[in-house]
């Protein structure tokens, strides 16, 4: 009885721990890096535009560094969600995010909930330094993304983007459905040993 209460426990728990798993999913997106970058402080209210096709938005991604060498501060930052304009009714916002000293690449934000948007209206990105450095930077693409574009000092620039990516979070059903394969597998070759000892 015991093996067969750890054995269940075990898979509980591993169900409920792959729940929080997934695949990143893109919806809008503007990835190319060219020379230019936006400061997250210095260019308050910054941010940039976009046009959902889905209902939702779980995940954002920006291209973020440390443009300021003489602090080793590091920098917590999080990203609103905005609609009406980059200062308008806020949406939802990201888990914080702790940035080390020297950071560069690719950050991902994900909302605790995602939140509800409606596809093809405008809505806003706005990145935000809780604390630590000021002088976190994002890298400025072209004017490819034809769903927005960045707002620099609550305008926008034309031809101008951020680097950014946002979509949802798809859920991984092959794993979960493993798990439940083996443990069906487990119960079943129980079942058949327990038979088994009572027919000896």
């Amino acid at each position: 009885m015991k093996p067969r209460l750890l054995i269940t426990g075990t898979f509980l728990l591993t169900a409920w721990f792959v729940q929080a798993q997934g695949t990143f999913v893109h919806d809008q997106q503007s990835t190319n890096v060219i020379e230019q970058y936006a400061g997250l402080q210095s260019d308050q209210p910054m941010g940039q535009s976009f046009t959902p096709s889905l209902s939702t938005v779980a995940f954002v991604e920006m291209f973020l560094y440390d443009g300021n060498i003489f602090q080793t501060l590091g920098a917590t930052v999080r990203v609103n969600l905005r609609s009406n304009s980059i200062t308008g009714p806020l949406l939802g916002a990201t888990s914080s995010v702790f940035l080390p000293d020297g950071f560069f690449g690719v950050t991902n934000f994900v909302f605790a909930a995602p939140a509800n948007v409606t596809p093809g209206a405008t809505y806003y990105l706005e990145p935000v330094i809780e604390s630590g450095s000021t002088g976190v930077m994002s890298f400025v693409t072209d004017g490819s993304y034809a769903g927005g574009s960045r707002i620099f000092q609550g305008l926008p620039i034309a031809g101008q983007n951020l680097w950014f990516r946002e979509g949802i979070i798809v859920p991984e059903p092959s794993t979960m459905t493993l798990l439940l394969g083996g443990a069906a597998v487990w119960l079943v070759r129980q079942r058949c040993r327990g038979s088994t000892r009572k027919r000896q």
